[in-house]
Parts: structure tokens; sequence; C-alpha cells
């Protein structure tokens, strides 16, 4: 204890010298920490965004048609049709759920509210495909499709807005494009999409009722849809599927055979774990640079030690001319180093929090403290005080008495 009060005394005696010195550790430490939980937040906001999405799910979109590698006319699209979702079930057994959907934007009025959402109409696979839960209420039937069911679900954000208690929207009647809608469902919460769009700022309703009622289709555009969401039974199945859906599409819409497909199927659990695994990567990086200044401050950190050495060099000479041996000596310098290190850390602790609330609450991002890192970047720095520290203590261990009581 006598060492360690001595050792304080030394850095209180050049206070302002030691808060500088801890400068680089300061900023080393909370550069790391804020880092890592910038690259922790971003990763579980991927991880929610595939637990939304669902499994095993593809989703197919048609485009326009090529021929050498060069887009057709924008009248030769290629259209989507209740039809092949249908045939895709039936014909592909590793396929569990199809959704087929048609999406549009309209005012949503209930009372004196009003709210513009996304409008989506679907099958009664759609809420199996996508992974939706249906926390109060019930999902319409296919009676329901095939009627054209004035029927919807409702995403809470449009629940919030128009009833103020999303717990209240089941059972009242809305409406959409003046067509009156009765909520049968509330949708539970899922957040954001991989465009970064809010999922639960939608109604979802039989596409029979959105494309007759609501987004106004006719002719040969009332059985066209804009997408299909697949639910795979197993993951290894996911490429064979893709290859199987693309063949199916492909002869049933007559492509020629050479032709590129018009048809796009995406896995979208795949395409979430690159950028997964490109977050990951890219936060290891920013790791790596925070860390590189936590060494730049370790070396601050011997420079200044070594500087106390030679100012000292007298007193280190009176304390082994009393009686204090190397090994004192040594603990003291030692003991010293970790001393501003541990202070440097702590503070920048706390540093590394305020820039996370900043960034979290002002800035909005998505950051993850992680307690295990703190204290990793804690230790880590007392290990920086006692490797960049040690030659100076070492220096100032072996210092000769008379040589250092004859120091001017």
């Amino acid at each position: 204890m006598t060492l360690v009060h001595t050792a304080l005394l030394s850095l209180r005696r050049n206070l302002m010298r030691s808060i500088l010195t801890t400068l680089g550790i300061i900023i080393g430490i909370s550069a790391v920490i804020v880092m890592f939980a910038l690259g922790e937040g971003a990763q579980r906001q991927v991880e929610e965004q595939i637990k939304s999405l669902g499994t095993n799910v593809l989703m197919v979109r048609a485009g326009p048609s090529k021929s050498g590698g060069a887009k057709q006319a924008v009248g030769n699209v290629n259209k989507l049709e209740m039809s092949d979702a249908v045939a895709i079930k039936n014909d592909i057994a590793e396929v569990v759920y199809v959704g087929a959907s048609n999406s549009g934007q309209a005012q949503v009025v209930w009372g004196n509210q009003n709210w513009s959402t996304s409008i989506l109409g679907t099958n009664t696979d759609y809420i199996q495909a996508s992974n939706w839960v249906i926390s109060q209420g019930e999902m319409f039937s296919e009676n329901d499709v095939r009627s054209g069911a004035k029927v919807a679900l409702i995403g809470h954000t449009v629940a919030a807005a128009l009833f103020g208690d999303a717990q209240f929207a089941v059972g009242e009647i809305v409406r959409v494009n003046k067509v009156p809608i009765t909520i049968i469902g509330l949708l539970q919460t899922k957040g954001q999409d991989l465009r970064g769009f809010d999922q639960d700022d939608t109604l979802i309703m039989p596409i029979t009722t959105s494309n007759r009622r609501v987004l106004g289709r006719s002719g040969s555009n009332i059985n066209k849809v804009n997408r299909l969401t697949l639910a795979v039974n197993e993951a290894q199945n996911m490429d064979y599927v893709s290859e199987e859906v693309e063949r199916l599409l492909n002869q049933r819409h007559r492509v020629p055979i050479g032709q590129t497909s018009p048809f796009d199927v995406m896995n979208l659990s795949a395409m979430l774990s690159t950028r997964a695994e490109a977050n990951r990567v890219f936060s290891m990086l920013l790791a790596g640079v925070a860390g590189v200044s936590l060494l730049v401050g370790g070396i601050g950190v011997m420079n200044i030690m070594l500087v106390s050495v030679t100012e000292r060099t007298r007193e280190i000479g009176l304390r082994m001319a009393v009686g204090a041996k190397p090994k004192h000596i040594l603990i003291q310098f030692l003991i010293e180093s970790i001393t501003l290190c541990i202070i440097g850390a702590l503070m920048g602790v706390l540093l590394s929090l305020l820039a996370v609330f900043i960034m979290q609450y002002w800035v909005g991002w998505e950051m993850a403290l992680s307690l295990t890192i703190i204290v990793i970047s804690v230790m880590g720095t007392a290990l920086i005080g006692i490797g960049f520290g040690f030659y100076p203590a070492y220096k100032a261990a072996n210092l000769d008495p008379i040589e250092a009581l004859r120091y001017e």
C-alpha cells in the first residue's frame, strides 16, 4: 500500500502532465468501445431483419425480357400471375408456402384521422411465407380471397397512427380509397426491412379485394402479382428450389431457350448473411484502427515515464541510499504506469458511454454496448501499462545509487 500511495502522490505532483498523458489512452479506449458498439448494433439489426424475414425465404420478381444481354421494349414484360403461385406450390415439393402479393399506396381514414400507408394485397400463404405473426384477431380465409371480402390485417404503425393505441384496432372499420374495410387482425411488430422501410406501416387484405376494389386493377391485370414469396422446407434445398422455380416460370411464360430469364429469384437470407459478414469485417477493421490509437497512447505513457525517471534520478538514488531495493523502485514505477493507464481507461469508458448515448438516441444509429468488451478493454489497458511501463521502471531500478545522487 505504501508503494501505491507513493505512486499516486508522484502522479498528483504533476497533475496536468498526468492528465495529458492519459489522453491517448482515453481516446483509444473510447474508440475501441464505440467501434465495437457500432459493429454489434449493425450485427443485431441484420439478425433482426433475418428473423423478420423468416428462414429459408425466396423472393421472385419479374422484369423486362432480355435477349443477348439487352433489355427488350418496355411493353415486353413478363408478369407473374396467381396461377404461377399455385403451380410452384403444386409442382415443387420442397416449397411449403407461396405468398402472392401486390402493393400500392392509399389513404386510410378512420373518423377524423387519416394515414397514408402501403396497401398489400395477398393470398392466405403470404403471412406464413413472410413470417408474419398475428398478435390479435385472425387471418382472412381462402373464402375471403375468393369472394373479395372487405377485411384486412393492420400493422402497428398504422394502428397507432389511426387509433392512438394499436390494441383497439381489431373490429374497427376504416375507409381505404373510400372502400369500407373491417380490421380483423393486428400484426406483430417487425421493424425495418432490407431497404430501411417500416414493415409495420402496412395494411394487408385479400389480393382480390385490393385488385378489384382498392388498387383499381381490371381486365388482364386482375390476376397479375408483383412478387412471390416462397418458404422452403430445408435450407439445403434453397439453391435447388431457386433453379426449379426459374425453370418452371420460364416454361409457363414460354421464355425462349437461350434467352436470359426475366424472373429474378432472390435468396434474402443469403443476402443478409453476406451483409452481416461484411459488417463484421468492417467492424473488426475499425476496431483495429482504434487499437492502433491505444498503442500510440501506450507509447506516450512510456515516453512520459522515461521523462519522469530522468527528472527523479536524485530521488531514486536517495531512496536506494536509505534502503530501497531495486524491486521496490521497479514496482513503484510500474504502479505509476498502470495507474495512468487505468485512469485513462475509466475516463475512456465514460466518454464512450456518452458517445454511444449521443449516437443512438440523437443520431439514431443502432448501437449495442458489450460489458465484455468494456472489461477486456480496461484489462488490456492495464497490460499496456505493464508493457510500456516496464522499460522505464527497469531503467529506474537499475540506476547506480551513487551516480544517481550525483545527478544534476
